[in-house]
């Protein structure tokens, strides 16, 4: 029963700072400045309206949703073969080149800022999405090929070798009947690549000016004559959240499964009804 009220006070204190910013979103911005209020005492909807109606605003949310689908598109196809090259072949060094990969992730962003800054201005990618997405593939593709891998390590070489007696090609084995058995990997993937392309400042403030900036650029930019507008800054933050909240709803099931542990014998069992005559003593 403990571990219960400590879950529920867990979640309370997460939620915190996710209604405040939901309950300055509502306020106008005189009320926040001049009062402490926990819910709205003149609600509007005047923030939200200028999220929405202001171009500077849209196309923050905009170039955010395309950067960080680009980057989804690069880092998912360069790291399908690269992890199963990993997870199926035995190479000289492929241990000390698989923690290579591994510790491009651990560096930090700002250690590449000034090479990436020198050589997308010299090859003229400075304020497009291509420089923001190429840039973050450094960091998301090691993550990727670790995440990729482990599923695939998960699925016995011996499903690759029934397809190729059961007559398939090799791109007939990968696509019919490996990549389903890795859904749920894929979504995962996926997922944590999305969220850091969509919510990393250091890279996307160095590498865009007006053009191609980001929602998180725009809210660091945001800053009027006036001050500080906190209102529609909190309004910008609830939007923000919107895209990761629909796609973990879409995805909610493969990222279940891809996080069960019990993901690989559901695997082995789908890819053995592929093969119904082939021996299957490698189970035991």
């Amino acid at each position: 029963m403990k571990k219960q009220y400590y879950l529920v006070a867990f979640l309370v204190f997460l939620m915190i700072p996710i209604y405040w910013m939901i309950n300055m979103s509502f306020k106008p911005n005189t009320e926040i400045i001049q009062q402490l209020t926990f819910y709205p005492h003149n609600f509007t909807f005047q923030n939200y309206e200028e999220i929405l109606t202001s171009k500077f605003w849209r196309s923050g949310y905009i170039n955010s949703i395309s950067m960080a689908t680009m980057n989804v598109v690069f880092v998912t196809v360069t790291a399908l073969p690269a992890a199963y090259a990993f997870s199926r072949w035995d190479f000289r060094g492929d241990k000390h080149l698989f923690f290579w990969f591994l510790t491009n992730r651990m560096a930090p962003p700002a250690a590449f800022m000034v090479p990436f800054f020198i050589l997308y201005s010299n090859l003229n990618l400075i304020d497009t999405y291509w420089a923001v997405a190429l840039a973050h593939c450094l960091f998301n593709l090691p993550l990727a090929i670790w995440i990729l891998e482990g599923f695939m390590s998960g699925i016995p070489k011996e499903i690759d070798e029934m397809a190729f007696i059961d007559g398939h090609s090799f791109p007939s084995f990968v696509w019919n009947i490996f990549l389903p058995l890795i859904t749920p990997g894929i979504a995962v993937t996926a997922f944590f690549t999305f969220m850091f392309s969509w919510v990393e400042l250091l890279l996307a403030r160095t590498l865009t000016n007006e053009a191609a900036q980001p929602i998180t650029v725009t809210l660091t930019r945001s800053l009027g004559a006036g001050g500080w507008d906190w209102g529609v800054l909190g309004a910008a933050g609830v939007l923000a959240m919107v895209p990761g909240a629909i796609i973990v709803y879409l995805v909610r099931d493969l990222l279940a499964t891809g996080f069960t542990a019990s993901t690989v014998i559901l695997q082995v069992e789908y890819a053995i009804s592929k093969f119904p005559n082939c021996d299957t003593s490698f189970r035991a």
